[in-house]
């Protein structure tokens, strides 16, 4: 199966956890699916909640039947996370005296993974090319603008089935759809991330994410191989 893959990094990123917001705005632990595809949207040129729409956004509406696998390029799967203060003093942002909003945030700190795409539609193939062109149409972000994302590494690749028992898998993978040996796990991530938008609402569907080193015990989906990296897509 034909494949883009590349670096996707920056230094920092802000993947907002819509659930926590009293005091702080939360990030989620690594980029998620809806995410990614939103970045995708900007180098393609699509528009995005700014604009009218029907069902979903336009990004979303021709992307969202892309597959795509996450590989934590950072031990464990774990970025470093520091909380950043700053300034809103746009008064009609805020109802704080003076109107000015002291903003707290959690910022992922240098973070980076290894992406695949699967190469097996028509928007697929045009983002392909865009990247691997170093193109885009509009500036690519890990989160908001305040992120700004580096692309590097770019290639086309073939990937193999992987059909070896007993493996790692170096990708985060949904977590209900593979069994681990779990007796001998020396690390374990989890976390509910977003895999897609809820068709009535635009909301985040979420899904248990895991990252191990403890090798597989059974597998209800493909596992693919580079020779380099085992990954999962969805």
């Amino acid at each position: 199966m034909e494949a883009l893959k590349f670096i996707l990094k920056g230094k920092t990123a802000f993947f907002k956890n819509p659930e926590v917001n009293t005091y702080y705005y939360f990030t989620y632990g690594n980029i998620h699916k809806p995410a990614l595809l939103g970045l995708f949207g900007a180098i393609l040129g699509y528009q995005g909640y700014e604009s009218d729409f029907d069902t979903y956004p336009e990004y979303y509406e021709k992307l969202k039947d892309i597959s795509v696998s996450i590989v934590p390029n950072k031990e464990n799967g774990h970025f470093y996370r520091k909380i950043q203060y700053f300034n809103n003093s746009v008064g009609y942002a805020s109802h704080e005296q003076g109107g000015n909003l002291i903003v707290k945030e959690q910022w992922l700190e240098n973070p980076e993974w290894t992406i695949y795409v699967q190469i097996n539609n028509e928007e697929s193939q045009k983002l392909a090319q865009m990247i691997l062109n170093k193109q885009c149409i509009y500036t690519p972000y890990l989160g908001k603008n305040d992120h700004l994302a580096t692309i590097q590494d770019a290639k086309l690749i073939q990937l193999q089935e992987q059909k070896s028992s007993d493996i790692q898998i170096h990708s985060l993978s949904i977590a209900s759809t593979i069994q681990f040996h779990w007796h001998i796990a020396k690390f374990k991530y989890e976390e509910y991330l977003p895999i897609s938008l809820k068709e009535s609402t635009n909301h985040y569907q979420l899904e248990k994410m895991l990252l191990t080193n403890a090798p597989v015990k059974k597998s209800d989906i493909v596992i693919y191989t580079d020779g380099e990296k085992n990954v999962t897509f969805y």
